[in-house]
C-alpha cells in the first residue's frame, strides 16, 4: 500500500466508513486511494468543504461515533473550518484530513502553502503534520482516539508527495513509536460519597428542578425514573431536545429565549437543581444562584460548575450516574410542585395552539410547524438551522420516543441545518429526515446543498427527505433581536433579502417543490410532502413579522420594543401580530 491506501484502510479498522469530502490535487493521492476503498469506506461529495464538516459533525451527532472529513490544502482546508467549529462547541469527536503542498516546497510561499498547524491549532484538540510515511499510522490512531476520547476535533495533515509514497509501518527501534487501535473502555462512574452528597441534596428538596443536554441523549429511562423518583419537572437545552418525550406531564420543553413558560418557571421556583449532560450558556434562565442547592453530571469535569454554583459536582456518563445514583434516591409523594408543572404544561400546549391559529400576512409560520409535530413519523430525524426557524422548531414540535433531532447549538451556525439533514440521511437512509430552515439559511448554502441531495438520493431506501423553507424574504432573527434588544427598528438595507422560488429550484434538480401560503392548506401539503417518492422543498410563504416572543419579557425588552416604534417600517403588521401572540397568552384557544 502507499500512504493514501493506508489510511483508508486504518480509518476503516477504526470503526470510520464514511467520509465528507471535496477533490483536490491537495489530495490528489487520497482522492485515488478513496475511489479504490469503496468497499470499506463510503465517500459523499459536497458542493463545499464547509459543508463536509458540518456533516461529519452531524453523523457525530445523530450516531455517536467519530465523523470523518476531508478536504484539500490551502482554500479547501480553510472552507473546513465554520463546521469544525460547530463539532468543538457542541463537544463532538471529529477527525479532519487536509492535504497540504509538497514538503520540499514548504516555506518557499509556495501556492495555497498556508501554515495549517497554525489554522487548526484552536479548533482542534490535536493536529499534525506527516513528515515521513511510518509517521502515519500514530497520527491516524491519534487523532481518532483522541477525538473520541475527549470529544473534540483533531487534525492530521497529509502533504501531497507524501501521499503517494510506499507505506511503512515504524521501525523497532529509537525513535519511533507502534500504537494499535482501541476505543476506550466504559465512561466513569463517580465515587460512591459523591453519589451519596448528591442523594442527599436531592432528597432534600420539595421542589427539583431538572435540566438535561445533549449529554443525557442515551439516558432517556434513567433521566424519566429520577424525575418520578423525585417528583421533577424536567426543562431541555436544544441540543437535548430529543431525550425526552414531550408528552411526558413533567417535561417542560426547551428552555432560554427560543424557550417555553413552563421551563422559566420551573427554573424560577425551585428550590433543587439537577443539571444533566448540559453547558446550557444562558445563565439567567437558571435559578438564581443561591436560590436552588445544586448538583451536575457532566463527563467533562471543565464544565462543572460553570453555569451555576453547584453544592455537589460529578464527573461521569449521564447513564451510567443516574442509575447508580437511583438507588439513593428517595421516593417522593406527589405534590403540589408536580401537579403545578402539570397544570403549567396544559396552560402552555394550548396558548402555542392559539398562537399557531393566529391569522398572520399571508401565513403564520407556527401553523407550519404546529401541523407538522402530529405528522412527524415515528423514528423521524428532524434539524433545524440558526434563525426565527428555531423558535418554532424549539417550541412547537412535540418528539416522541425514538426521534433524533439536532442543530447547531453553541457556534449557532447559519447553514447547518441541510447538511445535518444529509448526514443523517446518510447515516439512516431508512428514517425520513426533516430539516427546518429559514430563506436566509437556505440562500447561504442549502440550495447548494440540494444538489448532493439530487446526486444520492436515489440511493436511500426511504427517499423522504423534506426540506421545508420558511420565505419571508427577512433575516428574521436578527431583525427581531434589533426591534426588542436594540430598540430599532428594521435595517431593510442589511435584513431584507430576495425572494426567491425555491420549489421550483426543486423541480429544476429533479425534486418535488410543494407551495403553501393559506393555513387552510398547510395540513395538505404536509401530507403531500410526507408521501412524496423523492426528497421535497416545501416553500412556506410565511410572515416575517410574528413576533417569536421570549418565555419572559423584561422591562427592558418592553422599553425597547416601544423604542423601535419611531424607526419600524412595517409597524402597522409588527404591532398587529405582536398584539395577537400577547392576547393567545391571556386566551389560548382564542382566535
Amino acid at each position: 500500500m502507499n500512504v493514501s491506501e493506508f489510511v483508508w484502510h486504518r480509518l476503516s479498522e477504526w470503526g470510520l466508513n464514511r467520509v465528507y469530502g471535496y477533490p483536490g490535487d491537495g489530495v490528489g493521492g487520497l482522492d485515488v486511494a478513496l475511489e479504490r476503498a469503496g468497499d470499506k469506506m463510503d465517500y459523499v461529495q459536497v458542493r463545499h468543504e464547509e459543508m463536509a464538516a458540518f456533516m461529519a459533525s452531524a453523523h457525530a451527532k445523530f450516531t455517536g461515533q467519530v465523523g470523518l472529513c476531508y478536504a484539500t490544502s490551502g482554500p479547501g482546508a480553510i472552507h473546513l473550518l465554520n463546521g469544525l467549529y460547530d463539532a468543538k462547541m457542541d463537544h463532538v469527536p471529529v477527525v479532519a484530513l487536509v492535504g497540504q503542498q509538497a514538503r520540499s516546497g514548504l516555506g518557499a510561499s509556495y501556492q495555497q502553502e498556508v501554515d495549517l498547524q497554525s489554522l487548526f491549532t484552536d479548533v482542534t484538540e490535536y493536529v499534525a503534520l506527516a513528515s515521513v510515511p511510518e509517521q502515519v499510522r500514530h497520527l491516524i490512531d491519534r487523532a481518532v482516539r483522541i477525538a473520541h476520547v475527549k470529544r473534540a476535533v483533531t487534525c492530521v495533515i497529509l502533504p501531497n508527495d507524501l501521499q503517494e509514497l510506499d507505506y511503512k509501518d515504524p521501525p523497532v527501534a529509537h525513535g519511533a513509536t507502534h500504537t494499535g487501535i482501541g476505543y476506550a473502555g466504559p465512561a466513569k462512574l463517580p465515587d460512591e460519597s459523591l453519589l451519596r452528597a448528591a442523594a442527599d441534596v436531592l432528597n432534600s428538596g420539595e421542589k427539583v428542578a431538572m435540566l438535561v443536554g445533549a449529554g443525557a441523549l442515551d439516558a432517556t429511562d434513567e433521566v424519566v425514573a429520577v424525575a418520578e423518583r423525585l417528583q421533577a419537572g424536567v426543562a431541555k437545552a436544544l441540543l437535548g431536545k430529543a431525550a425526552l418525550p414531550d408528552d411526558l406531564p413533567f417535561v417542560t420543553g426547551s428552555i432560554g429565549l427560543l424557550g417555553t413558560k413552563p421551563s422559566w418557571d420551573l427554573m424560577k421556583n425551585c428550590d433543587t437543581f439537577l443539571m444533566v449532560g448540559s453547558s446550557f450558556p444562558y445563565s439567567e434562565f437558571l435559578p438564581k444562584p443561591g436560590d436552588a442547592r445544586g448538583v451536575q453530571i457532566d463527563i467533562d469535569g471543565s464544565r462543572l460548575s460553570l453555569r451555576y454554583p453547584m453544592e455537589i459536582n460529578m464527573v461521569g456518563d449521564s447513564a451510567t450516574t443516574l442509575r447508580a445514583l437511583l438507588p439513593l434516591l428517595s421516593q417522593k409523594t406527589e405534590s403540589a410542585w408536580r401537579r403545578g408543572i402539570a397544570s403549567g404544561l396544559k396552560d402552555w400546549w394550548q396558548t402555542l395552539e392559539a398562537r399557531a391559529m393566529t391569522s398572520a400576512e399571508p401565513l403564520n409560520p407556527q401553523r407550519v410547524f404546529w401541523e407538522l409535530s402530529p405528522r412527524l413519523p415515528d423514528n423521524a430525524i428532524i434539524t433545524a438551522d440558526s434563525g426565527s426557524v428555531a423558535n418554532w422548531y424549539a417550541r412547537d414540535l412535540k418528539m416522541r420516543r425514538g426521534m433524533k433531532a439536532s442543530l447547531s447549538g453553541g457556534l449557532a451556525s447559519l447553514g447547518a441545518g441541510t447538511p445535518y439533514a444529509v448526514a443523517g440521511k446518510m447515516a439512516y437512509p431508512d428514517r425520513t429526515v426533516i430539516a427546518c430552515m429559514g430563506d436566509g439559511a437556505m440562500q447561504m448554502n442549502g440550495l447548494n446543498v440540494m444538489i448532493t441531495i439530487s446526486k444520492y438520493w436515489r440511493k436511500w431506501s426511504n427517499p423522504r427527505l423534506i426540506v421545508l423553507v420558511l420565505n419571508n424574504r427577512d433575516l428574521n432573527q436578527v431583525t427581531w433581536e434589533e426591534r426588542v434588544q436594540l430598540g430599532a427598528g428594521k435595517t431593510e438595507s442589511t435584513q431584507s433579502i430576495p425572494d426567491f422560488p425555491y420549489h421550483r429550484y426543486a423541480e429544476l434538480i429533479g425534486l418535488k417543490g410543494i407551495f403553501v401560503d393559506h393555513p387552510d392548506r398547510v395540513g395538505a401539503a404536509w401530507d403531500e410532502a410526507l408521501a412524496a417518492d423523492r426528497p421535497v422543498i416545501l416553500e412556506a410563504f410565511t410572515d416575517p413579522n410574528v413576533p417569536p416572543l421570549p418565555p419572559h419579557i423584561t422591562l427592558k425588552d418592553a422599553k425597547n420594543f416601544v423604542s423601535m416604534i419611531p424607526s419600524e417600517p412595517e409597524l402597522g403588521s409588527v404591532l398587529k401580530n405582536s398584539a395577537k401572540e400577547l392576547l393567545a397568552n391571556v386566551l389560548p384557544g382564542k382566535e
